[in-house]
């Protein structure tokens, strides 16, 4: 099968790729549909089902949309990925500031954040201006924004104010620019195969997110910090880290390394992410809700965005720069 793949030019492996991925994807779409027709005599459990299904379909759902914007990425070019990702991070802001409480003084900084920083941000990547674009948000953003407030005149909880949106604009711009920042990278040897790359940090994090859900239903122990998440605990989280790095070993052959490599940059990945996400979830906990948005519908129509990408937010700034770094880019 690999001797197979790699007689493809890069344009056909990518699309056997995406292939194989939209056929998974379909068959998990079709098994989860068929789990949803089965009956329970029993009204608690059958609750407990539907709660579990509707996390699976979240999830499944959410690989759905990541698949598709990747696919769209690579038919239209690099600047259309660069304009969805960017939609993504708009998004995902709007939720996590419309559940972050504001004052009138904050409406200048807000609007830099979404219409200054924002299109910034995805314009530097775009014009492969990467040392800049790693240092604008942690230095030159996070000067500007508290200036911007302070000039609003409002002094009440001003660094509370302007510490979420800090925090926001880090994890919902910062973080999530890096994913398609990954598709510009000159890896040695790895000509027009950066969707690849791409694909593999995805589907890493991913796996590991959905084998740590599962562990940590079918495996429980005992939570880590019972006050934010009663399903986060060490053996879940190093059996989803464990399995989702063998996973990325596994995948060696649509990467630039060796399986051993492939293993370690899983293993940084996941592990980024989980622990992402396990703060996202400190964050709701501050803010009082379960989810970023009422009953899973997220706020801006999203369908709980946030919820699904956190990981992935966390993971890509981390895995970009281990791969620059590791190839001296």
């Amino acid at each position: 099968m690999y001797a197979y793949l790699k007689s493809f030019t890069p344009t056909q492996q990518i699309g056997a790729l995406f292939v194989i991925v939209f056929g998974l994807l379909l068959l998990a779409s079709v098994f989860a549909f068929l789990l949803s027709l089965r009956e329970y005599a029993d009204d608690t459990m059958a609750e407990r089902r539907r709660m579990e299904l509707r996390k699976l379909d979240g999830m499944i759902r959410t690989s759905w949309f990541m698949m598709l914007i990747f696919w769209i990425s690579w038919v239209t070019g690099d600047w259309v990925a660069l304009a969805l990702f960017g939609l993504v991070s708009f998004f995902s802001l709007r939720e996590f500031m419309t559940l972050s409480p504001t004052r009138r003084g904050d409406h200048r900084s807000l609007v830099l954040a979404f219409f200054a920083v924002l299109p910034a941000q995805y314009w530097l990547i775009g014009s492969g201006h990467f040392d800049m674009f790693t240092v604008f948000i942690p230095v030159y953003v996070f000067l500007a924004l508290p200036l911007t407030s302070a000039l609003a005149n409002d002094p009440l909880r001003f660094l509370e104010r302007n510490a979420k949106l800090q925090w926001g604009i880090m994890v919902c711009i910062y973080g999530m620019s890096h994913v398609p920042a990954l598709l510009l990278l000159k890896f040695p040897g790895y000509d027009n195969k950066n969707a690849f790359m791409v694909f593999f940090l995805v589907i890493v994090v991913q796996t590991c997110m959905v084998t740590q859900h599962f562990a940590a239903r079918k495996l429980p122990s005992p939570p880590v910090a019972p006050a934010i998440s009663q399903s986060f605990n060490w053996r879940s989280w190093l059996i989803g880290i464990s399995v989702a790095s063998v996973f990325g070993g596994l995948l060696f052959f649509i990467t630039p390394w060796v399986p051993g490599t492939a293993f370690a940059f899983s293993f940084i990945a996941c592990a980024a992410g989980s622990m992402g996400h396990f703060v996202m979830k400190a964050l709701k906990r501050d803010r009082g809700i379960p989810n970023w948005g009422p009953e899973g519908q997220g706020v801006t129509g999203a369908g709980g965005l946030l919820d699904r990408v956190d990981a992935l937010c966390f993971a890509a700034p981390v895995f970009f720069h281990s791969a620059r770094w590791y190839f001296d880019l």
